[in-house]
C-alpha cells in the first residue's frame, strides 16, 4: 500500500545539486530523506544530502562520485551504505546514498530519530511533493522534536544527545514524551562505541548555544557520563576576582567562547558584537581576524572543528581544581599547580574520547598554559623575551591559549568587568598575537644566528647539555634585539661560559 503524498506548504527550494542528480538516478526509486528536505522546510542552506533506495545504495553513491569527478567511500557494509563526496558549482557536497532500514520507505522513516527527520522527496516525481508518514512538516512548523517511535531512543541511545543538538539547533521544544525516554534510556550511551559518543557530543559542542546544550545534558545526567570530571567542579568556591564557584565559572566559560569565537568568525553581526567586553576584541584585535579565522577554519579528522575543541578546553581548562584545592594558614583559597594535574586529566578525557594526537595536544596545549597570559599581565612592561618564552611553551596551540584565555578572563569577572584592567589583558593578547602573525622570524622563532657545532667548536666544549642550554640563552637574547650577529652570539656564549665556570667553581 503507497504511502500517502501530500504537497509542500510553500515552494521549495533544494541544493543545486538535487537537480544534477536527477539524471543520474533515472527511473529507478530514490528518495531525498532526512536533513535536506527539513532545511529546505526551514529555508535553510544544506551540504549534506541523504538519498533512501530500496537496493544497495553502495552502486549509485559510487555513480555520483564518479559522474562528478568526487571521491567514494562504503561506509556501512551490513547496510549497504556509501558516500559520495564531491563539488558542484564549486561547492562541497557530501551525499550519502543507503538501503532502505526494512522492506519499504515507510519502515525505513518509521525507524529513524524524529519525525522533522522522517520526511522524504521522490526523486523521480515532483520534488514540491513530500511523503510524511509521522507529520514530521507539522511538528516543525509547531517548533516540536518528538521520537518517531517509542523505541526510538531505547534501540540507539546516542539519539538522546542528537536530541539535545537539534533542539537547539532548530530552536525545538522538546516533547514530553521523548524528554522523558532522553532521561530513561540516555544512559545507553556508555554501551555505544566511544567513536559515535564523541562525534555526536563534538557536533554539541560546535552546534549552537553550546552552554545551552551542555545544561541540558546535565540536566539529563547525561553528561557526566561523558566528562565524568565535572562532578567535583560543582559548588567549590573560588578566591577573588572569581564571582562563581568552578562549575558555573566553566559554563561561563563556554559561554564566554562561544562569544569570542562568533566575535572573530564571519558570522559577527553589530548585535552579536554590541557587548561592551565583545566590542573591545574587535577594537584591539580586528587586526588579526583573518588570521585567527584561517586558525580555525583548519579541519580536523572526521569533519571535527578547531571551534569544538576550543569550547572544550573552556569545558575542562579548570578540571584540575578540585583535586589541587588546599587553604593556606589564613584560610585563602589556592590551586597550585591546577593546570598541570589538569593537563593530565584532558590527556586522559580525549583518549577516552577517542580524539587523534593533534586534537589530543592541542586540548593537552590550551589547559596546560592557559594562565600564561594571566601571568603575563602581571608582569608589565611586556618583553620580547616574555614574548618569545610564551611561544617557546605553547607553539602554535598558543593561539588557542590566546583565544582561552579571553574567555576565561570574562567569565572570571562576570559583570563585574572593569574596563581598564580588561583593556590590559586585551593588550597582552595583542603583543602576542602581534608577535606570532607579524614579527615570528625576529620574536617567535628566529633562524639561529650559529649551530652547536659552531658552538662547541668556538668555545672547545665536548656534546653536553650546557650546548643546548647556551643555545636556547642565545635564542632568547636575539629573539629580545640584544644581538643581532654570529660574532655578538659568540661573545655572548664566551660571557655565559665565564659566567657558568666562576658559578661552579
Amino acid at each position: 500500500m503507497p504511502i500517502a503524498e501530500i504537497a509542500a506548504p510553500f515552494q521549495l527550494e533544494y541544493p543545486p545539486l538535487v537537480g544534477a542528480l536527477l539524471p543520474l538516478i533515472g527511473e529507478r526509486e530514490a528518495y531525498l530523506v532526512g536533513g535536506a528536505v527539513r532545511d529546505a522546510l526551514l529555508r535553510r542552506p544544506s551540504h549534506d544530502l541523504d538519498l533512501a533506495v530500496p537496493d544497495d545504495g553502495r552502486q549509485l553513491a559510487r555513480r555520483i562520485a564518479n559522474a562528478f569527478q568526487g571521491d567514494y567511500y562504503a561506509l556501512d557494509a551490513e547496510r549497504q551504505v556509501g558516500r559520495a563526496l564531491v563539488r558542484y558549482d564549486g561547492v562541497p557536497y557530501s551525499v550519502d546514498v543507503a538501503r532502505f532500514r526494512g522492506a519499504s520507505l515507510e519502515e525505513d522513516l518509521r525507524g529513524r530519530d524524529f519525525t522533522v527527520n522522517a520526511i522524504a522527496v521522490p526523486l523521480r516525481g515532483d520534488l514540491q511533493t513530500l511523503i510524511d508518514p509521522l507529520n514530521g512538516v507539522q511538528d516543525l512548523f509547531d517548533k516540536r522534536l518528538r521520537r518517531c517511535t517509542p523505541e526510538a531512543i531505547r534501540t540507539d541511545p546516542i539519539r538522546a544527545l542528537r536530541a539535545i543538538r537539534q533542539s537547539l539547533q532548530f530552536k525545538l521544544l522538546i516533547e514530553r514524551e521523548t524528554r522523558a525516554d532522553l532521561r530513561t534510556y540516555g544512559v545507553g550511551i556508555l554501551s555505544s562505541s566511544p567513536e559515535r559518543v564523541r562525534d555526536e557530543f563534538m557536533s554539541m559542542l560546535n552546534g549552537a548555544k553550546p552552554q545551552a546544550a551542555l545544561r541540558a545534558l546535565d540536566s539529563l545526567g547525561l553528561l557526566r557520563l561523558i566528562v565524568p570530571e565535572v562532578e567535583a567542579m560543582r559548588g567549590l568556591t573560588q578566591p577573588e576576582p572569581h564571582i562563581y564557584d568552578l562549575w558555573e565559572h566553566t559554563l561561563n566559560a563556554v559561554e564566554r567562547m562561544d562569544a569570542v569565537l562568533t566575535t572573530i568568525s564571519p558570522l559577527r553581526t553589530e548585535e552579536s558584537a554590541a557587548d561592551s567586553a565583545l566590542g573591545l576584541i574587535v577594537y584591539l584585535l580586528d587586526v588579526f581576524r583573518p588570521q585567527l579565522q584561517a586558525h580555525l577554519e583548519v579541519p580536523l579528522p572526521n569533519g571535527r572543528t578547531v571551534r569544538a575543541l576550543l569550547i572544550l578546553a573552556a569545558l575542562l581548562h579548570d578540571c584540575g581544581k578540585p583535586a589541587t584545592r588546599s587553604l593556606d594558614e589564613d584560610g585563602r583559597v589556592h590551586f597550585h599547580q591546577h593546570e598541570i594535574v589538569g593537563a593530565e586529566q584532558a590527556a586522559a578525557r580525549a583518549e577516552a574520547l577517542r580524539l587523534s594526537n593533534e586534537e589530543m595536544a592541542r586540548l593537552v596545549g590550551c589547559v596546560r598554559h592557559h594562565m600564561r597570559p594571566m601571568h603575563l599581565r602581571s608582569a608589565e612592561p611586556l618583553s620580547r623575551r616574555a614574548i618569545y618564552r610564551f611561544w617557546k611553551a605553547t607553539g602554535p596551540v598558543g593561539v588557542d591559549v590566546c583565544l582561552l584565555t579571553l574567555a576565561d578572563y570574562l567569565a572570571t569577572v562576570g559583570t563585574h568587568l572593569q574596563v581598564q584592567a580588561w583593556l590590559g589583558h586585551l593588550q597582552v593578547v595583542r603583543a602576542l598575537l602581534e608577535a606570532y602573525f607579524n614579527q615570528h622570524a625576529q620574536v617567535v622563532s628566529p633562524p639561529p644566528l650559529i649551530d652547536g657545532t659552531t658552538l662547541m667548536e668556538a668555545l672547545k666544549l665536548a656534546p653536553s647539555r650546557l650546548v643546548g642550554q647556551l643555545l636556547e640563552q642565545i635564542a632568547e637574547a636575539q629573539a629580545s634585539g640584544e644581538i643581532n650577529t654570529p660574532e655578538e652570539a659568540l661573545e655572548l656564549a664566551r660571557r655565559l661560559r665565564t659566567n657558568t665556570d666562576a658559578a661552579q667553581g
